[in-house]
């Protein structure tokens, strides 16, 4: 695998919890709609179950909250999310300054 091969998965899959928390700044979300979301938004598709363990972890964390929703469980960002969000995009842009 080329380095730049490696970089980008690890900028994608490796890191969906990043992708995932950008779509729910935007608007709240089903787990089951977050890989074609993903897919549509990004240009990559995680696999299906994937987004179900990122967000029990983020939930965990307090980085995400779920709430149900005819019988249906939504997934919005939380304050501390917003934060960790900032602090990524703030991390990203160090590094590009510096290329």
């Amino acid at each position: 695998m080329q380095p730049i091969e490696r970089l980008k998965k690890l900028n994608t899959k490796e890191n969906l919890w990043i992708y995932i928390l950008i779509l729910l700044k935007k608007n709240s979300a089903y787990a089951w709609e977050l890989p074609s979301l993903i897919e549509k938004e990004f240009g990559f598709r995680p696999g299906n179950i994937t987004p179900y363990r990122v967000l029990y972890r983020l939930e965990a964390e307090n980085l995400v909250k779920s709430n149900l929703k005819d019988r249906r469980r939504t997934y919005q960002i939380t304050e501390k999310g917003l934060k960790e969000l900032k602090e990524v995009k703030n991390f990203y842009e160090n590094i590009i300054n510096k290329l």
